[in-house]
C-alpha cells in the first residue's frame, strides 16, 4: 500500500491502526468519528444490586470490554463491588467477545458462555439459546446505545430484562478532520477508508448531510476500497448503498490490515 492514503475512522485505537498501515508504507488519514462518554447511572447500579438480594439475576450479559470496565469502575466508586461480584457468582455469565472476557477475568469473574466470532448479537443470542430464560431475571450491559435486537431476542424467550448503560457514543467535538476528509473523498484524494463501527458510518454520514454531501457520501465510498471489520459494520454499509471491499475475518485489526495491504497491492 505504498503511499496510499488510507482514512481511519477509529478513535480507541487509532494510533495504533495508523502505525500499522503506516508500517506497510500506507498514509494514515485520522478522521475520528467518535467518542465514548462514561455514561453509568450510579443511582441505577446501586438500585440494580440492591434488588438482586431479593430477585437475583439468572443471567449477566456483557458485551463490550470499555463498557465492562465501566460499569465495575462506577462499582468501585459506589464501594459495592464486592455486592457486584456475589451477583455475578450466582448467575450464568455470558461475553459477547474476548475484551469483555479479559475485564471480567481481571476481577476475577466466572465466565459460563462465550459468544462465537465474529462476535454478533446473533452469535449472543445463540450461544445462550439452550438456557431456559423463562420468568428469569437477565442483566445486559448495555454499550453505546441499547441492543435493541438482543433485549427482544431474550424477551420473546420470557426473559425480564434490565439494561445498565455504561457509557455512550457521541461525535467528537471537533469534527473538522472528518470534514476534511469528505472534501478528500471529493477531490478523489483518498484510497481507503477503514470502517471499525457500524456508528462511525451513522456519524460520518451525519457529517456529509451537515456539508450537503450526503447524496454524494455513498458514491464517493463506492469509488474507494471500503474496509470493514466485520458483519454490524458492513450491514451499516450496506444500508446506506455502500459495498465494503472486503470484511476481515475473523473481525480483528490484524487480518482487516492484512486485507487492506492485499486491496490497495
Amino acid at each position: 500500500m505504498q503511499d496510499k492514503v488510507v482514512a481511519i475512522l477509529e478513535t480507541r485505537t487509532g494510533a495504533h491502526l495508523a502505525e500499522l498501515i503506516a508500517r506497510l508504507g500506507g498514509s494514515p488519514m485520522p478522521a475520528p468519528a467518535l467518542v465514548e462518554v462514561p455514561d453509568v447511572d450510579s443511582d441505577r447500579l446501586a438500585a440494580l444490586l440492591a434488588s438482586s438480594a431479593a430477585h437475583p439475576f439468572s443471567m449477566a450479559i456483557f458485551q463490550t470490554g470499555v463498557g465492562t470496565q465501566a460499569l465495575f469502575e462506577a462499582a468501585d466508586r459506589l464501594g459495592s463491588t464486592p455486592m457486584l461480584s456475589r451477583m455475578l457468582g450466582q448467575a450464568i455469565v455470558v461475553v459477547r467477545g474476548p475484551k469483555p472476557l479479559g475485564e471480567l477475568k481481571s476481577r476475577g469473574v466466572r465466565v459460563d458462555v462465550r459468544a462465537a466470532a465474529p462476535f454478533t448479537t446473533e452469535m449472543v443470542l445463540a450461544a445462550v439459546s439452550g438456557i431456559a430464560l423463562e420468568r428469569g431475571r437477565v442483566l445486559v450491559q448495555r454499550y453505546g446505545e441499547s441492543n435493541r435486537k438482543l433485549c427482544e431476542g431474550l424477551q420473546a424467550r420470557g426473559a425480564a430484562v434490565e439494561e445498565i448503560a455504561s457509557y455512550r457514543w457521541a461525535l467528537p467535538e471537533d469534527v473538522g478532520p472528518l470534514m476534511r476528509l469528505i472534501d478528500a473523498l471529493a477531490a478523489s484524494k483518498v484510497d481507503a477508508v477503514v470502517f471499525t463501527s457500524a456508528v462511525q458510518v451513522r456519524n460520518l454520514f451525519a457529517i456529509a448531510e451537515r456539508m450537503q454531501h450526503g447524496a454524494d457520501l455513498t458514491r464517493f465510498l463506492n469509488a474507494v476500497v471500503v474496509a470493514s471489520i466485520g458483519p454490524v459494520c458492513t450491514a451499516a454499509l450496506m444500508e446506506r448503498g455502500v459495498k465494503p471491499t472486503f470484511e476481515a475475518s475473523p473481525p480483528k485489526l490484524g487480518p482487516l490490515v492484512q486485507a487492506l495491504a492485499r486491496a490497495l497491492h
